[in-house]
């Protein structure tokens, strides 16, 4: 690998005496990182570890323990203007029921909002943590919405939301309660490079949403949040059922028929977050503010507002945004903090407060379709070799010409399921 450009001539020399042990493991780390000088491989560790002291003094330095400002109040909470570990600072302990917010993700492109790169999430958010353990009430919850991040430019996945789960529950303490996943119905096919033009990967359309405690015994109820029974349970408590082991080996008891008022819902949240027009964007359309570009819909907190906290209970979004957060705890009766850095964020927020306009509550129930895996397939599209390394229109490609004359359009055939539901249906 040849060495990083630099303005700056190399002209100190560096020399190191190594036992054979270190000479081996030194070896061997290069190998895993493909260089193949030792002199690029100090020049990595040395930009790493400058990186890591600047990115700790941009968050610890004069700012980083700064008193947030008080931007807007009402009867049940605040939204504070300034950076969230001085809020945590200044925070009595355990005065926090839930903490709920969607965190800058890892991602690789810089966005206006604020992202850390992925591969050093983890040491930009353990300040936080360290804050957010703080104040955190042993009986109360962490739920932290994360987007999945792409490596740039390779189709593989970064780790960095599962590496943040491990640092927490490893070095902080937490108790990873449940993964909950956010599907997102209306979302885009993206990335479109590996999705819509070589097209060797799925729609990304969840975010990991990780429900953690100090305990594993937090404050928690699922009959605030159920889901409304289908057709086939609604007639199963109208007509009853056979009380009998069932062939999967569970036993379905008597018990089983209890009318509960709706089901218990899935870790499978679907919520389609197509909001474009309504209060606040409009209010920040007519003002000129940004139109914070990473919200969440308003059911995601609303979800777990109700199942973990009680009315009065505290509700913090060290990561504020829009404060979407803070007007769902107020419409519910929570106490509320919301902390942000970005003041243009905030000069939109306000319209989420104004009598009339607090939204996200109590909407009518509605469903989404899933189809089952393999609904519709193609068994002609050839598979490319080098796992579409290297991308070229499959259409005008010599694998796709040799299909046979009659098929002038991929063939679907039916999946497993449809095979044995035809099975089924003939016998």
């Amino acid at each position: 690998m040849p060495s990083t450009p630099s303005k700056e001539p190399k002209t100190i020399p560096a020399n190191v005496r190594l036992g054979v042990t270190e000479k081996a493991l030194l070896d061997e780390r290069m190998g895993e990182l493909g260089i193949s000088s030792v002199g690029e491989y100090v020049r990595r560790l040395i930009r790493q570890d400058g990186a890591k002291a600047g990115r700790k003094a941009s968050a610890g330095g004069g700012e980083r323990f700064s008193t947030p400002k008080r931007f807007l109040s009402t009867d049940l909470g605040t939204v504070w203007h300034g950076n969230s570990l001085g809020h945590f600072k200044r925070s009595k302990p355990g005065s926090v029921d839930l903490i709920v917010t969607s965190p800058p993700f890892g991602l690789v492109r810089k966005k206006s909002y604020g992202n850390e790169d992925a591969h050093l999430y983890c040491d930009w958010f353990r300040p936080f943590a360290e804050g957010i353990r703080k104040v955190l009430n042993e009986r109360g919850s962490l739920v932290i919405d994360l987007g999945g991040a792409w490596k740039k430019g390779i189709p593989t996945r970064s780790l960095y939301h599962f590496e943040l789960l491990l640092m927490l529950c490893d070095e902080y303490g937490f108790h990873l309660c449940q993964e909950h996943y956010w599907w997102n119905p209306s979302k885009l096919p993206t990335p479109a490079e590996w999705v819509n033009i070589r097209r060797i990967r799925v729609k990304d359309a969840i975010n990991s949403v990780w429900w953690l405690s100090p305990t594993p015994w937090p404050k928690a109820s699922n009959r605030r949040v159920l889901a409304p029974y289908s057709d086939a349970m609604r007639d199963l408590l109208a007509n009853g059922y056979d009380a009998k082991m069932r062939p999967s080996g569970h036993l379905i008891s008597k018990k089983f028929g209890k009318d509960n008022g709706g089901a218990v819902p899935p870790n499978l949240l679907a919520i389609a977050n197509t909001e474009s027009n309504g209060a606040y964007q409009d209010y920040c359309r007519e003002n000129g503010f940004d139109i914070h570009p990473a919200r969440f819909p308003a059911l995601l907190p609303e979800y777990f507002i109700r199942m973990l906290t009680n009315p009065g209970d505290r509700v913090l979004d060290p990561f504020a945004g829009s404060c979407v957060t803070g007007m769902v705890s107020e419409a519910l009766g929570r106490k509320w903090d919301c902390v942000e850095m970005n003041s243009g964020f905030l000069d939109g927020a306000v319209v989420r407060f104004r009598d009339g306009t607090t939204q996200g509550t109590s909407q009518p129930p509605s469903s989404y379709v899933i189809h089952t895996p393999c609904a519709v397939v193609d068994d002609d599209t050839p598979l490319p070799s080098d796992g579409g390394k290297s991308w070229h229109d499959s259409s005008a490609s010599p694998a796709s010409s040799s299909r046979p004359a009659s098929s002038s359009s991929p063939s679907v055939v039916p999946s497993a399921a449809g095979l044995h539901q035809m099975a089924s249906s003939s016998s």
